[in-house]
């Protein structure tokens, strides 16, 4: 008969591990831990994470049993360094005989918890300290038993039903800065829409289609132009805008009021409104942008929203129908069949949903 592993599942509060930590009861970089590459972002984002409250990834101990001189249980880090890494350099620094301030120090951001915004634990209140160190993991303890050997293959185990990451989830475990922040916010703010419209499925929006989208439509409003999808371009701009993200509060509220447009007006025709297609969704949304903002506004400059009237408003929506009924023009049917991500077909339909003939 086969051994079966013994696993303790317990809670163990931040205090808990700062308290193990100060006891030199806790071993941070064992055999199986990469080395500590968290960047200042993800660092910040756990922090808001802790603070709001939400669930974190289990934290995988190990029993090393007891020290000879202090009596005390050692437990080992098998998954989870960097977390408890980043809880402790915030919390005692001074407990990590490794703590080098340029990669360990940080505060957290703004654009992720203004309570918490630029200030180290000493400066917290006393009851946001103590949320903080109540805070409460998922802990699994393996059995001292459990050799380096049967740590790898329960980790195989666990990574082996894993999928590949696409680009946009690559890009969400890369940044956490201002634009990514900016991105997801949106994104989620409309979810209720995504799914009311049918844009997305639930495993399109389990694979971040509706950020991905979401940040294609928020470049198009800052280039002033109608884009072709590139994912090396949406990259860039995670990358450029992760620390400083310009016009951030003018750009969304102009996102915002051209949902806010479409909802109002183009909401009650799901079943047969041709643009909620997830193809087409993005050369809607622009032009409807385009009537309300001007799409050569300069996103840094502070516009009010332009009244569009019912005329051009039920232009676009007999434009929608005859793209259904296959009545719209040769080259119009052509640009939304074939690849709607091409420039040149999204300025094709572009065109045609601008003018103001039906």
């Amino acid at each position: 008969m086969e051994n079966i592993l013994s696993i303790q599942k317990t809670f163990y509060k931040v205090a808990d591990f700062i308290s193990l930590k100060g006891r030199d009861a806790l071993i941070l970089s064992s055999y199986f831990q990469r080395r500590s590459v968290w960047n200042k972002g993800a660092k910040s984002f756990l922090l808001d994470t802790i603070y709001k409250g939400l669930p974190i990834p289990v934290i995988f101990l190990r029993d090393r049993g007891i020290d000879k001189k202090s009596f005390e249980s050692v437990r080992e880090v098998i998954d989870g360094q960097q977390r408890l890494r980043t809880i402790i350099s915030f919390i005692a620094p001074n407990l990590l005989t490794d703590f080098n301030p340029d990669k360990d120090d940080f505060t957290v951001k703004r654009t992720h918890n203004k309570d918490l915004a630029g200030k180290k634990f000493s400066d917290l209140d006393e009851d946001i300290q103590n949320r903080i160190r109540d805070y409460e993991f998922t802990v699994h303890i393996l059995a001292s038993s459990v050799t380096d050997r049967d740590v790898i293959q329960i980790f195989r185990r666990m990574n082996a039903t894993n999928y590949n990451l696409n680009k946009q989830e690559l890009l969400n475990a890369q940044y956490f800065g201002e634009f990514k922040t900016s991105q997801y916010n949106l994104a989620a703010e409309q979810l209720d829409r995504w799914r009311k419209w049918e844009t997305f499925t639930e495993d399109n929006i389990a694979r971040m289609q509706e950020v991905e989208l979401t940040t294609e439509l928020t470049i198009s409003i800052f280039e002033k132009k109608i884009l072709g999808k590139s994912f090396a371009q949406i990259a860039a701009y995670y990358k450029k805008y992760e620390e400083n993200y310009p016009s951030r509060t003018e750009i969304e509220k102009r996102f915002r009021a051209t949902m806010e447009f479409v909802f109002q007006n183009f909401s009650g025709n799901k079943n047969d409104f041709v643009f909620f297609k997830k193809t087409i969704f993005y050369t809607f949304f622009i032009t409807c942008y385009d009537f309300l903002f001007d799409i050569e506004t300069a996103p840094s400059t502070k516009v009010t929203e332009k009244k569009v009237s019912q005329n051009t408003i039920n232009n676009l929506k007999v434009k929608g129908d005859r793209i259904r009924e296959r009545t719209a023009p040769k080259e119009v049917l052509e640009a939304s069949d074939r690849r709607t991500t091409n420039p040149k077909e999204r300025n094709i339909l572009y065109k045609y949903l601008k003018a103001s003939n039906a």
